[in-house]
């Protein structure tokens, strides 16, 4: 679990700009510029594995175009609507899509976001409890 101090920072870091001198990595994901365990890719998002799971499932979906979060605003709505239909599709490829699958979007650090760049994560596999957090 990532304390929710270093979540301020990297939050704080982001409003300064401080990020965009760092580069950000889901961007760099969606170009191949960085490794990760690809699932599905078109020409609008990128689906792959996250590298700090959460569930025995847990896949990020991504769009290629840099957003960093749904406070942004956000011209292309269908962009929105395709990433939860590639979510549903990878949650059928994974063969969650009948015991059930939870979908997340976070949004800034006191929700959990620690990569500023929208993402939608797909989580199966096991049973959620609720409330979550």
């Amino acid at each position: 679990m990532i304390p929710f101090a270093v979540k301020k920072l990297v939050f704080y870091a982001y409003k300064k700009g401080m990020v965009k001198m760092l580069g950000c990595i889901f961007c760099q994901v969606a170009a191949r510029e960085k490794p990760a365990t690809l699932l599905y890719e078109d020409d609008q998002c990128v689906a792959f594995q996250d590298i700090n799971p959460k569930a025995p499932v847990h896949i990020l979906v991504i769009p290629r175009k840099h957003i960093s979060s749904l406070n942004d605003e956000i011209k292309d709505e269908g962009l929105l609507g395709h990433l939860l239909v590639v979510a549903g599709r990878m949650a059928r490829e994974k063969s969650i899509d009948r015991s059930g699958f939870r979908t997340v979007i976070n949004t800034n650090a006191e929700a959990g976001q620690t990569v500023f760049h929208l993402h939608v994560h797909v989580l199966g596999g096991r049973i959620m409890a609720w409330p979550p957090g």
